[in-house]
């Protein structure tokens, strides 16, 4: 990315709640505008109260992939510049293998990431003639090891560790770095109601975690930060597990 003293700007997708709030918040607590992209007007307003002026919601349903265009188009009218792309946008669904409809497959992979192609796409086209960017897709402990019953999200996550590699190996060379982070077992309100419902898998997942507590969805707020700044400047194309040791663990 480049060092200018211009104020940086970023997007977050699915910014409204979760991890992407926690993202958006330690952006904005390091000065960045943050532009937070999700489907639920609701959701955004009040993350934009409780992230202030910084704060910039966009109501966006970005399955509907015609728009996509016209939103990067949007937010370059409106704030001049993109420096930074989170693609945390997601959606789950626990079902039995053989329960899985093509129709529930298909959605989530459209969500997370057909949905994530096409909006790197476009702000990777504006990136290129600025001279450089940082691009962060966020994946999951599903694409570290098999996971029961979350097939189609286990795809889609794969999917983006693997095109983050790509990515990096295409886009670094023209000054955009493309990295990704596997968040382990999170403590958020999505998070919270699947292991509370399923004790077992809850103790499962501490029982392998060395760390022996759930992350915070700061930690990865923390995480993004970092590989944002030039701080990690010759960092690109990995995939950093922040997991409490979740992904090693035994």
């Amino acid at each position: 990315m480049q060092s200018t003293n211009q104020q940086k700007i970023a997007i977050v997708t699915g910014g409204g709640s979760g991890i992407g709030l926690a993202i958006a918040q330690k952006f904005v607590e390091n000065e960045i505008l943050t532009i937070i992209v999700g489907r639920d007007p609701q959701k955004l307003t009040q993350a934009k109260e409780k992230l202030g002026n910084l704060c910039v919601p966009i109501s966006c349903d970005l399955t509907n992939l015609a728009a996509i265009p016209k939103l990067v188009q949007q937010i370059l009218k409106e704030h001049g510049r993109i420096d930074i792309l989170v693609n945390n946008a997601g959606i789950n669904m626990k079902k039995e293998f053989t329960e899985v409809s093509d129709e529930d497959f298909q959605r989530i992979i459209q969500t997370n990431v057909t949905a994530v192609f096409a909006l790197s796409r476009e702000v990777v086209k504006y990136m290129m003639s600025n001279g450089g960017g940082s691009i962060i897709n966020i994946s999951s402990m599903a694409s570290q090891y098999g996971i029961p019953k979350v097939i189609a999200y286990t795809a889609s996550k794969s999917a983006i560790e693997g095109m983050t590699k790509a990515m990096a190996v295409e886009l670094s060379p023209k000054g955009i770095r493309v990295n990704c982070i596997a968040p382990g077992f999170i403590a958020t309100d999505m998070s919270a109601k699947a292991l509370n419902d399923d004790p077992e898998r809850k103790h499962k997942a501490l029982d392998r975690t060395p760390m022996g507590e759930l992350g915070t969805p700061a930690d990865i707020g923390d995480a993004a930060v970092f590989l944002a700044s030039d701080a990690a400047r010759y960092i690109t194309g990995v995939i950093l597990p922040v997991d409490g040791g979740n992904s090693i663990g035994f």
